[in-house]
């Protein structure tokens, strides 16, 4: 119904430059991601351990300064708001989404108490995956097991094949679902 509603301009160029936009943020995590793989083979000094002297200010915690820098906040806000998508769209939460004016006070604590838990994982798993090595305020590298490279290996190495495999199969599909509409073998 909000399609058939939406004018030309947001059909024809606002929808196509949103998807553009969601498949370059995910496209971009999973390069850093697979590069940050790259580097736990090569250096140790990869491992997302936490920071011995805050040099903040001193050095770019980005390879490209600034751009690096406002890419990785981009990225941070995508998963983020990627994450907590994803989190209602499960099956096994979809009774939490909040209704308007009918949401029952235990489901704003549980809505509350996810967000919590969300926001708080939130800077451990982009400093696992290696999008962002700066600690917040926080000291979330203290962590034991950000420390064995298995775990953190396997980590990253499951994030970049399921969001790989995520993005094949949801641009594969609606590729094919257009084939076969434009080919007339819908009916």
């Amino acid at each position: 119904e909000l399609r058939h509603r939406a004018s030309p301009w947001q059909r024809n160029l606002g929808y196509p430059l949103a998807m553009l936009g969601l498949l370059a943020l995910t496209g971009i995590s999973v390069l850093i991601v697979c590069f940050h793989v790259l580097e736990l083979l090569l250096d140790d000094a990869a491992m997302p351990r936490g920071m011995q002297d805050a040099s903040l200010g001193q050095v770019s915690f980005s390879i490209f300064g600034s751009f690096g820098a406002a890419l990785q906040v981009v990225l941070i806000f995508y998963l983020m708001v990627s994450s907590v998508v994803g989190f209602y769209s499960s099956p096994l939460f979809t009774r939490l989404l909040p209704e308007r004016q009918d949401t029952p006070l235990t489901k704003i604590i549980g809505n509350c108490v996810s967000l919590l838990v969300l926001s708080s994982a939130l800077p451990v798993f982009s400093r696992t995956l290696g999008i962002t090595r700066f600690d917040l305020l926080g000291d979330f590298g203290r962590f034991n097991w950000l420390g064995n490279f298995y775990i953190v290996f396997l980590y990253n190495m499951g994030f970049a094949g399921l969001t790989t495999l995520c993005l094949v199969k949801k641009v594969s599909w609606a590729v094919q679902a257009e084939l076969i509409r434009a080919f007339g073998e819908d009916r």
